[in-house]
Formats: structure tokens, C-alpha cells, sequence
């Protein structure tokens, strides 16, 4: 009866353990297999007390208009979209297009609504890729914050699947 138990306990231990390290390896893929693509980026709040040293980033597909998506369509909150991009001239890759089915070809990121509107009226909205927080020691943090007011460039890993993380966030040359 007791094998029993701690056999079973040692397999709950086992199974989470397992969980988390699937959790991290699906997490870490995309800056392991994917490819590198650069964004443009807008800085929006450099520092948290509780999360650290961190600038947040909003980026040109940050908030999507509604009339881009299929007429009397209402998305949910949560729901995954995929943004189709193009480089432009200097590599930097923009917004081509939308969808709510993953595009069987070109550059893409997945991403999940998180909102819509200001106060009910609703005219866009907000999307979220997982790569809006770049974390940095603190003397770092500070001088990007500085050097990121007028934009910047986010280095972002992007899997075939369209999952990305962010690499790298640099100030803009170009402006």
C-alpha cells in the first residue's frame, strides 16, 4: 500500500516536472529554430517595481483596424490571429495583411486579441505576440529607455508556426 503511494507521488512529481520543461522548451524554440526578423519599435513604459527592469514595446501591428477583418466578425478577446509581413527596402518587416487561419506561406506572427476599443467604441484592436517586454540589468534598461525615445528596432525570432520572442531591441539609425 505505501509503494502504492509513493509510486503514484513520485509519478505527479515526474509529470510536472516533465510539463515544465515541455513549457520552457516551447517557449525557447522560436529563438532556437526560428528566423530573425527586424521591427520597428515604440518604447511605452521602462521600469517595473514589480517585474523588474524592462522597457515595454508597442509595435506598427500592436492595434489592428476592425474593417480588416471579415464584415460582422467580432473577435473575442484571446482569439489568434496571424499577421502577414513584408520587408521593406532596409528590412524592416511590416504589416501585409491578416488572418484568422495560419498562411501556408511568407512571414508571419501569431498573435492573440486583448481588447478592442476605447470605452465601447470600437475601431481597432489590441494585439499582443508575446514580445512587448524586453528585460535588462538596470544601467542597461535606463539607457535604452533613453536611446529608444525616438523608436527603435526590435530583433525578433520568428518560428515556422509564427510564434516569436524578441532577441534584441537597438535604437532606430534612421531616425
Amino acid at each position: 500500500m505505501k509503494r502504492k503511494i509513493l509510486l503514484g507521488l513520485a509519478a505527479a512529481i515526474g509529470f510536472q516536472f516533465l510539463t515544465l520543461i515541455g513549457m520552457y522548451l516551447s517557449a525557447q524554440m522560436p529563438l532556437w529554430t526560428g528566423e530573425a526578423i527586424r521591427l520597428e519599435a515604440m518604447p511605452v513604459d521602462p521600469r517595473s517595481l514589480f517585474r523588474g527592469n524592462y522597457a515595454r514595446l508597442e509595435y506598427e501591428i500592436s492595434h489592428l483596424d476592425i474593417a480588416l477583418f471579415p464584415a460582422g466578425k467580432r473577435l473575442r478577446e484571446g482569439e489568434v490571429i496571424y499577421v502577414a509581413l513584408t520587408a521593406d527596402r532596409r528590412g524592416i518587416y511590416r504589416f501585409a495583411g491578416v488572418s484568422l487561419k495560419k498562411p501556408q506561406q511568407g512571414r508571419f506572427l501569431r498573435g492573440r486579441i486583448a481588447g478592442s476599443g476605447f470605452r465601447g467604441a470600437i475601431s481597432s484592436y489590441r494585439v499582443r505576440y508575446g514580445i512587448e517586454a524586453y528585460f535588462a540589468p538596470k544601467e542597461k534598461a535606463l539607457g535604452l529607455e533613453t536611446d529608444l525615445r525616438k523608436g527603435g528596432i526590435a530583433e525578433v525570432m520568428v518560428s515556422k508556426s509564427g510564434r516569436a520572442r524578441l532577441k534584441h531591441v537597438s535604437a532606430n539609425p534612421a531616425k
